[in-house]
């Protein structure tokens, strides 16, 4: 019987693994913090060890703290704490195993705009009984340094046997005796699942698959009952949780839609080196061979022709997975890894269908037993700014622009210094701002993910902000419309100095938005803070806003499908922020005026000065003073100043009877009973009147069994206490649900998924950056406000400084 292999994974600077013999104590999984000596207890109730046992030297190296935390980081243990090395220094751990891996941090992060790195190794097993592991200094520049926050050790069972090699079937990989290391692990058409709810004791983390698929072609995603069992038949449950296979991506009901496009992700990997995909699959909703066939492409190459799960599994809820590797040569762009699903219709199946549950994608150490690949390169726009951020004077050390954190990273060596300083460990030096005339402070993150403006150039673009290009006013200040670049469209948010909506929601919006990235969610395309100005840039939406679609009179009036549609994309951007990564995110600002429309009618939620994230949320809420909108404010949330998901969920069922009765969330000039919406609809739907609210541009025009499932989800998004309301996934689902029943009142001969599909033209998308921000982030939009009617007061800010 073949040995154990090791699990490997760390937080780290530079790496260079070595065995060694030694006595073998029993093996013990380890979660070590850097630099603290008393441990501690990360965000995921995991608990972590000081280092300092485990140090064959402790004094090359320098412990130290940081002082302030990036919002991006998912816990203060470990990475808060850091062990600094400026001489060779080595770690001697009782485990199994050796490899070699060599990385700098300092220029990864810098490029992939992250505030810290993960890397995680699956090392083969070998004759020995001990591990070293030494960092060592780059000699290649003066004054440079190695640095860890945390390293974990793990024992493992044997989770590698052999793979089919992708154009050569008769020839499969051995890959037992390889090193691996994670590239990718993603729990597709699911949430994200932290270690502590992780197969055996691996702790390994499960991402959302939705920021690597390519186009607007999302297919749909489906949870399983929760009375549906999963059984561990034919592999073992430590391969993967329960949780992987409950959850899954299709490609939709209607063949005549999923015969136009194939469910396809793509992963930028390095050159030169054969990659491990393994697919997980569970069938929990068909029962029979023959209803979902679907052939597999990676790399535009057939891995499988004729898959069908159930007839791998033999019947449902049993989970199995396939292990395909192949060889990705380098070529003159970018190195792609493309994973595509694609009906089979020659085995005429019932369904012209896929299915996908998880997906992991691992590097496979070459002949030498190297990982090694090249850091990832800065891009021409982050190379240009640091150029040009170089050349300018500062005005004086007390006041500094964000671009003083963006010291030549490139450079290396010294340079790094600062660099990690700020963005690995979290420290920010915290600068003096002036309400009317001051600079900001952006993080480095967020600053170098999205383009600094002149206030030349935004003068410009506005024609010196003229009025008759604004476009809309918000508590923030007025929006413009504006031309960048000769022929680009943007809008830009410009702070009226006397808002309330200041510095803090300036930063918040920035620093939220720079890492961010999904479809249904508003993309920032940059900033300006010259001469105390404070200015936002984002794409311009065509459409402009949902209310002034729904009872402003000047705009084009939308179908009820138009309307569920957009109500659709809105979820789908909430529901991504709420359960999308490490974070929860809270809009705390939902509403109308803040679903803006491209010129495709998507929907995409924007405004996000007011967000709140929160790196625990096991307490289920944040505290906060109350903000937000009247109309629209959660009640729970303003009687107890504690701030939950659910808070945007009661906002979004206001939402949805404004769609539905196109009337405003708060309207005065109507009798007590009816001002607010929320009110009256509760009142309406309780008494069986509703329809006599309705939109009268709907009459006649909304399904019985639609109008019944909409009205029902919105009279539970607004119930009184949080925990009675649904979640953003299930307000999704039952969304997806009523269109169905719109457009087939007659029902449909399968259970209804959850999840949405866009059928727009695949969007032309920039891997590199599109890539690199998730990882271990979110994602966010932002915002483009409306003038408002006079008498509809949506922007009041409750209680702004505790008053």
């Amino acid at each position: 019987m073949r040995s154990n292999g090791i699990f490997l994974s760390l937080i780290c600077l530079s790496l260079l693994f070595n065995s060694i013999k030694s006595s073998s104590p029993d093996l013990k999984p380890l979660a070590l913090i850097c630099g603290n000596k008393d441990g501690g207890t990360d965000s995921d109730g995991r608990k972590w060890e000081s280092d300092a046992t485990y140090l064959v030297s402790a004094d090359k190296s320098v412990e130290a703290a940081a002082q302030f935390q990036d919002p991006s980081l998912p816990s203060q243990i470990p990475y808060m704490n850091g062990r600094f090395f400026t001489s060779e220094t080595t770690y001697r751990f009782p485990i199994n195993g050796r490899s070699r891996y060599f990385l700098s941090a300092a220029i990864a992060a810098q490029a992939l705009t992250q505030a810290y790195i993960m890397k995680e190794f699956s090392l083969a097993p070998l004759n020995s009984d001990s591990l070293s592991v030494t960092f060592k200094p780059s000699d290649k520049y003066n004054g440079s340094f190695a640095f860890v926050n945390g390293i974990e050790v793990m024992p493992s069972p044997n989770l590698f046997d052999s793979a089919s090699m992708v154009g050569f079937e008769e020839q499969p990989l051995d890959t037992s005796s390889s090193h691996v290391q994670t590239m990718w692990r993603l729990n597709v058409g699911g949430q994200y699942i932290p270690p502590t709810n992780d197969s055996s004791s691996l702790a390994r983390s499960w991402y959302d698959d939705t920021p690597y698929i390519y186009s607007g072609a999302l297919g749909v995603t489906s949870q399983a009952e929760n009375n549906f069992t999963i059984a561990y038949k034919n592999i073992s449950a430590a391969i993967a949780p329960v949780e992987v296979y409950q959850t899954s991506r299709q490609m939709g009901l209607d063949g005549n839609v999923t015969r136009k496009f194939n469910l396809t992700w793509g992963f930028q990997v390095d050159a030169n080196f054969t990659y491990l995909v393994r697919l997980h699959f569970c069938e929990y909703q068909l029962s029979n061979i023959n209803e979902r066939v679907f052939n597999i492409y990676i790399n535009n190459q057939t891995a499988m022709e004729d898959a069908d799960v159930l007839a791998w599994s033999g019947r449902p809820g049993i989970p199995i997975y396939k292990d395909y590797a192949i060889y990705v040569p380098e070529t003159l762009g970018d190195e792609m890894l493309w994973l595509a699903l694609w009906p089979d219709n020659t085995m005429r199946p019932e369904y012209f269908d896929a299915i996908l549950n998880g997906l992991e994608i691992f590097k496979l150490s070459d002949t030498n037993s190297n990982l090694a690949g090249p850091n990832p390169t800065i891009s021409d726009m982050m190379q240009k700014q640091l150029q040009e951020a170089a050349k300018r004077p500062f005005e004086n050390q007390g006041k500094k622009t964000y671009t003083t954190a963006l010291i030549g990273g490139a450079a290396g060596g010294a340079a790094a210094f600062a660099f990690v300083a700020v963005a690995l460990l979290g420290y920010k030096q915290k600068k003096e701002t002036a309400r009317n005339h001051g600079s900001t402070t952006i993080f480095p993150d967020a600053a170098a993910n999205c383009r600094y403006f002149s206030l030349g150039e935004i003068q410009h673009a506005t024609k010196n902000f003229e009025e008759s290009n604004v476009i809309g006013v918000g508590g923030f200040g007025k929006v413009y419309k504006g031309i960048i670049d000769g022929a680009t469209k943007v809008a830009i948010k410009r702070s009226n100095p006397s808002s309330e909506q200041g510095v803090n929601e300036f930063q918040t919006e920035i620093e939220m938005l720079s890492k961010l990235r999904h479809r249904h969610l508003v993309s920032l395309i940059g900033f300006c803070e010259d001469n105390g100005e404070m200015i936002l840039v984002y794409d311009y939406m065509g459409h402009g806003t949902l209310r002034e679609h729904l009872y402003k009179g000047n705009k084009i009036t939308l179908s009820w499908k138009q309307r569920l549609e957009i109500c659709i994309g809105a979820a789908r951007g909430l529901h991504y922020l709420h359960t999308g990564a490490k974070y929860t995110i809270i809009h705390r600002d939902v509403k109308t005026t803040n679903i803006l429309l491209d010129e495709k009618w998507v929907a995409k939620v924007s405004d996000f000065g007011l967000s709140k994230t929160g790196p625990n949320m096991n307490q289920g809420h944040v505290s906060t003073v109350v903000k937000g909108s009247f109309g629209y404010l959660d009640p729970e949330y303003f009687r107890r100043q504690q701030l939950t998901e659910k808070s945007d969920v009661y906002s979004f069922g206001v939402v949805l009877f404004e769609v539905l009765c196109a009337r405003p969330a708060l309207n005065p000039s109507l009798p007590k009973e009816q001002v607010s919406l929320a009110d009256w609809a509760l009142h309406c739907q309780r008494k069986g009147t509703l329809e006599d609210i309705v939109d009268p541009q709907l009459k006649g025009k909304i399904s019985p069994e639609c109008l019944k499932k909409f009205a029902e989800l919105a009279e539970k998004c607004l119930a009184d206490h949080g925990t009675d309301r649904p979640s953003m996934g299930d307000v999704l689902w039952n969304l997806e649900f009523a269109l169905q029943m719109q457009e087939n009142p007659e029902g449909s001969s399968r259970k209804p998924t959850s999840g949405s599909m866009d059928y727009d033209t695949p969007e032309v998308i920039n891997h590199s950056s599109f890539l690199a921000m998730h990882r271990n982030t979110l994602s966010l939009g932002s915002e483009h406000d409306e003038k408002e009617s006079e008498d509809v007061p949506d922007d009041i800010i409750v209680n702004p400084k505790g008053q």
